[in-house]
């Protein structure tokens, strides 16, 4: 049996399988019921190996054991095997919030709090600037930043840009909202984003802008994230934001902001 190796990666990836796993599991497919010899010959999984490969499968529920001598495996319809390995993912991962949600609670937890205050008392505000790369790192700290917020926040990005935040934000504009947090978007407002902003105008005030000259997130004056590049000419995997806790330069940018803001409709 020649299955491409870019195929197995792939598996590998997307069900969390190490190689021999892979190729056992393949073979399997392949034959829908076979012995671990067979297997182990059609895959060129070494035979001492393929028995302990054959258990990890049957306890992640990838084949089943067929009664009898002798011993036999029976392949699962991949649509059922999906079904189980989203059922684990999860449970793995309400297992591990409880966890953290029980964590909080504990001694250990509120001295790390402790820790962290008495460490941020002694810096200074403007020390608080950082680099941060990738846009799962950027949005996470955004989140941050409207968790904090009490009086006003302001963005301004790209199109494309507004329909990711839209979304990944939408809990906390409303939170928001509720809080009576002022919440100001600049944007070029094109006809792609009007399903977008029918629940954004809602918690939000949209005002359209011909050019965009920055993409950048200011939160009650005092913290400002803005990007060093257009999303359009970045990979997500490579934008660079620059977040700061400086109300100087924050409430800075947001006078020129008020002035730009003024003037659009």
């Amino acid at each position: 049996m020649i299955i491409k190796e870019d195929f197995l990666k792939k598996l590998r990836s997307v069900f969390n399988l190490n190689i021999y796993e892979v190729k056992i599991w393949t073979a399997l497919l392949s034959r829908g019921l076979s012995t671990a010899g067979e297997l182990a010959d059609i895959s060129g999984v070494p035979r001492s190996r393929s028995y302990d490969v054959l258990e990890s499968l049957e306890k992640r529920g990838f084949l089943i054991i067929k009664l009898g001598k002798p011993i036999k495996y029976i392949a699962v319809k991949p649509d059922e095997i999906m079904k189980r390995v989203k059922n684990s993912i999860q449970k793995r991962a309400g297992e591990q919030v409880n966890l953290l949600d029980k964590a909080k609670g504990t001694n250990a937890f509120q001295e790390i709090e402790l820790l962290y205050k008495q460490g941020i008392a002694n810096v200074e505000p403007s020390s608080l600037t950082g680099s941060i790369r990738g846009r799962g790192n950027i949005r996470n700290q955004i989140s941050t930043m409207l968790d904090e917020a009490d009086k006003s926040v302001i963005i301004m990005t790209t199109p494309t840009g507004l329909k990711r935040k839209a979304e990944e934000f939408k809990r906390h504009f409303k939170n928001l909202k509720n809080k009576g947090v002022k919440i100001r978007i600049a944007t070029q407002l094109t006809d792609d984003l009007k399903d977008t902003l029918k629940d954004l105008k809602k918690v939000a005030e949209v005002k359209h802008i011909d050019a965009i000259t920055g993409r950048f997130v200011i939160v009650d004056s005092k913290q400002i994230m803005f990007m060093v590049e257009h999303d359009k000419d970045i990979h997500e995997s490579y934008d660079t934001g620059v977040w700061a806790n400086t109300p100087y330069f924050a409430s800075a940018m947001e006078q020129m902001f008020n002035k730009t803001w003024s003037t659009l409709k």
